[in-house]
């Protein structure tokens, strides 16, 4: 019987996954379904670029992963049963069911409200392609002089903010954020940051704590309105709460707790990779919701699950941070080096070659996910080991 391999979300991680899957394991000896609510591949760090109007091409999931031996199958993700080694799918046939031996948790993240009121009813997120499009559609709504007020001063909020400053300049565009613009990046990069508010009419509200959201405005905890007929969201994400609602072992937050092969510390037949991991990165350092750090997690656990199956060498790679590609609209951009564990260091590009570092890495990373037969050499190992680790985390031997 075949090895039942189920990977859940093909977002950047879990299609990079699926795909590097196919390539180290012999098609005789698993089956490999990847399972996702939307047909299409989203490029999700181009959210703001959608938001504003730009076509971004579409990819569907079947077409990218014909030939490899990796089933796509369009359904959303309703239940996951660690005991009986299940997962709950609906999908236009109606409810179903999934069996695994081995489950890839790569559902992800989505907008979080943090229980602010009003946000859920009036303001717009960037976590999703339909979010993006209805964000979208409302700012097309917009006359000149209106006020669009972006809440989050982390990258997604910078990037949506510049994005939208750029491509409609007859707006009001402001960020509100509770410390420092950039505080995160050097001074050379704070710097730049405001260089290039000011050019594009940013107006940033700093040390600010919102305490509501209405139709046309938003309050601060200091009494004051700040006027928005759009409030774009972007105060951080929250994991898909699937997890929390499993015996698997998740932290408050409800991310899986992952040791540095993927492998959930409490059910060893189950990996999570990306924003739904709780994984360390360098100096014991939790690696940040992000693609630079979901990316090489899917590796991580891909070479992992391959390993185990066929008596190889488990990769124990560190895992590392090297910069922060950040856009700011499509004719700037900020390049921020970091440490291994994401501290910013004084270096910094930043100007037009930036903003075409950042197109390549985006173009790069969609390039891997689109072309998952590509690259390293196919080596389709054989499964020798036992494929139904003890819940002891006992490894599997050569």
């Amino acid at each position: 019987m075949s090895h039942r391999i189920v990977v859940l979300g093909a977002g950047y991680t879990g299609a990079f996954a699926a795909g590097r899957l196919a390539r180290r394991l012999h098609r005789a000896d698993v089956t490999i379904t990847l399972v996702n609510a939307e047909p299409d591949f989203v490029e999700r760090v181009r959210m703001h670029q959608l938001a504003v109007g730009q076509e971004l091409k579409p990819r569907p999931l079947t077409g990218m992963f014909a030939g490899t031996g990796v089933d796509v199958r369009i359904a959303r993700v309703t239940g996951v049963d660690v005991d009986r080694r299940t997962v709950a799918v609906t999908d236009q046939h109606g409810a179903g069911e999934l069996p695994y031996d081995t489950l890839v948790y790569a559902l992800g993240s989505r907008w979080s409200t943090h229980g602010v009121p009003g946000v859920a009813e009036h303001a717009h997120e960037l976590a999703s392609r339909p979010g993006a499009l209805r964000l979208r559609e409302r700012l097309a709504t917009l006359t000149a002089g209106q006020a669009v007020t972006v809440v989050g001063g982390g990258l997604t909020g910078v990037e949506a903010a510049t994005e939208i400053a750029e491509a409609r300049p007859d707006l009001k565009v402001a960020l509100v954020t509770r410390g420092d613009l950039g505080d995160w990046l050097s001074a050379k990069g704070r710097g730049y940051l405001r260089e290039v508010f000011g050019r594009l009419g940013i107006t940033a509200h700093e040390h600010i704590d919102v305490t509501g959201v209405e139709a046309d405005r938003i309050s601060t905890a200091d009494g004051r309105t700040i006027p928005a007929a759009v409030t774009v969201w972007t105060t951080g994400f929250a994991v898909h709460p699937l997890a929390k609602a499993t015996a698997l072992r998740v932290t408050d937050t409800g991310q899986i707790v992952v040791d540095d092969t993927m492998r959930s510390v409490s059910h060893p037949e189950v990996y999570a990779i990306g924003d739904a991991a709780y994984a360390m990165g360098a100096n014991d350092t939790p690696l940040r919701m992000s693609c630079a750090s979901g990316v090489p997690m899917a590796w991580q656990g891909a070479d992992s699950i391959a390993a185990r199956l066929t008596g190889g060498k488990l990769p124990h790679v560190p895992l590392r941070y090297y910069n922060q590609c950040i856009s700011l609209g499509r004719r700037e951009g900020l390049i921020q080096y970091v440490t291994a564990d994401d501290r910013s260091v004084p270096t910094a590009l930043t100007g037009r070659l930036a903003a075409r570092y950042k197109e390549v890495v985006c173009k790069g990373a969609t390039w891997g996910v689109l072309n998952p037969m590509f690259g390293m050499p196919a080596r389709r190992r054989r499964v020798t080991a036992d494929p139904t680790p003890a819940r002891s985390g006992a490894e599997a031997t050569a």
